[in-house]
């Protein structure tokens, strides 16, 4: 048998519930230096997390897709116990709205996987990370997101860093977009793997009350 063979065999084997979260990160020339690479530190305390839950290990699925002048998926789904930090780099524009299409699309393709498999799953997430506004369209993403969301298909969060458009990021987001404190990436971070963890612990389709973000910049 192939590897892909291997892979696939595995793949569900545990036949555990999924809750996949794609990351979706600004990775354009502006995040050079201190952004960079406090986002890369902040990804690996997400992994670190992520590995404290022995259920949220399991249940969570983590994808990775960055956005410059073009979108990269850096890391397809992945079991969290099975997550390795890329170590991303920064150069170009902002093509946000590819980018968020790119995430509706690699989701809607997982969720499939897990039909065609049996596999149950709660509403997955998508968590961008901006520290500019879109250099590209972003009125097709726009109504997919306002489409999705209505449906309950997935949950977006956007959070904005330094720098940040928040009046593009309101008009693109159903939910009011966080604004980072500084380069709080560790925190931010730290809040995604317990609201991911207490996802994992419920039944799907239930309700979970989330913490209110203790890394927002108040304004």
């Amino acid at each position: 048998m192939s590897n892909n063979g291997n892979l696939e065999a595995v793949e569900f084997l545990d036949q555990q519930p999924r809750c996949a979260c794609v990351l979706l990160l600004d990775t354009s020339g502006s995040m050079s230096g201190s952004p960079i690479s406090a986002l890369n530190a902040g990804l690996e305390t997400f992994r670190n997390e992520l590995g404290k839950d022995d259920l949220a290990k399991q249940r969570v699925e983590v994808a990775v897709i960055e956005f410059n002048s073009r979108v990269n998926v850096v890391q397809d789904f992945v079991q969290a116990e099975d997550f390795r930090p890329p170590t991303l780099s920064a150069t170009g524009s902002t093509a946000m709205g590819a980018g968020i299409e790119k995430a509706i699309d690699l989701l809607q393709e997982r969720k499939q996987r897990y039909r065609d498999k049996g596999i149950t799953y709660y509403r997955p997430w998508i968590f961008m990370i901006t520290d500019g506004g879109p250099t590209d369209s972003v009125d097709k993403a726009t109504t997919k997101l306002h489409e999705g969301e209505n449906k309950k298909s997935f949950a977006f969060f956007a959070v904005g860093v330094q720098g940040a458009d928040s009046n593009a990021l309101k008009r693109i987001s159903v939910r009011e977009p966080k604004m980072l404190e500084g380069l709080n990436f560790g925190e931010l971070f730290v809040w995604l793997s317990t609201s991911m963890q207490k996802v994992s612990q419920s039944k799907p389709g239930e309700q979970v009350p989330m913490e209110k973000p203790g890394w927002e910049m108040v304004s």
